[in-house]
């Protein structure tokens, strides 16, 4: 996921997103410990988007802040 993608997103929409990355990241970490794990390098792509929605929540938080 890319940041201008990220940031087009409404609010509501990036807190959703947010929601189905930590239920996938669950999700992968449950198959990792259990040795069915295909995919090794998501987690790490999942972490990454995690973060970088994270990174934009509080970038707009702060545009707020400063404007008020």
């Amino acid at each position: 996921m890319k940041p201008a993608d990220v940031r087009a997103l409404s609010p509501e929409a990036k807190e959703q997103k947010l929601q189905e990355l930590y239920g996938e990241w669950r999700d992968l970490r449950f198959q990792e410990a259990v040795g069915q794990m295909t995919a090794t390098t998501r987690i790490r792509e999942i972490r990454k988007d995690i973060a970088r929605v994270k990174t934009i929540q509080t970038e707009a938080q702060r545009a707020v802040e400063r404007s008020a």
